[in-house]
């Protein structure tokens, strides 16, 4: 299977959220179920159906978690020398040249990515017009919102 581009950040959240549903989570439906299940007749036991289909839930996220790590390449770009090309990991800052706005943009992998918090997938339109130019570039990139012109103003490796 390919290997899938990750952050460091975004692989210990992953972590993070698999600890807390195997340690934590799993054990608590674990024991709702029993406690279920000394309630009687399990045909007609709400809670019991509950926590089986809470219990169902739980494990399929582990196992998404724990495919995603176990495929996920790892990138650290703060280790790399900032060579001022953008590249998965990097933050770069840009000027819309149409409307001289500026904003700052991290180029995650898909799992990571949230707009809100201008952490953008690597298989945006944004990211993939911006991937391998350089500081003081121009781009030309197709956004949803139409063809605009960026320049890039800043490459960061942090």
């Amino acid at each position: 299977m390919n290997k899938v581009p990750m952050t460091v950040v975004g692989a210990e959240t992953l972590r993070k959220e698999l600890d807390f549903l195997k340690f934590d989570r799993r054990p608590k439906i674990t024991e709702a179920i029993a406690t279920a299940r000394e309630l009687g007749d399990l045909k007609e036991n709400a809670e019991y159906h509950a926590a089986r289909e809470e219990q169902g839930i739980c494990e399929a996220r582990i196992r998404d978690i724990e495919g995603k790590l176990s495929n996920a390449q790892i990138i650290d770009v703060t280790k790399m020398d900032n060579t001022g090309k953008v590249i998965f990991g990097t933050t770069v800052t840009i000027l819309n040249l149409n409307t001289d706005d500026e904003v700052t943009y991290r180029i995650v992998g898909d799992d990571e990515a949230n707009f809100k918090l201008n952490l953008i997938s690597v298989n945006s339109p944004i990211a993939r017009g911006l991937i391998g130019k350089n500081i003081d570039d121009e781009v030309t990139i197709v956004t949803p919102g139409g063809v605009t012109d960026f320049e890039i103003v800043a490459v960061e490796y942090i």
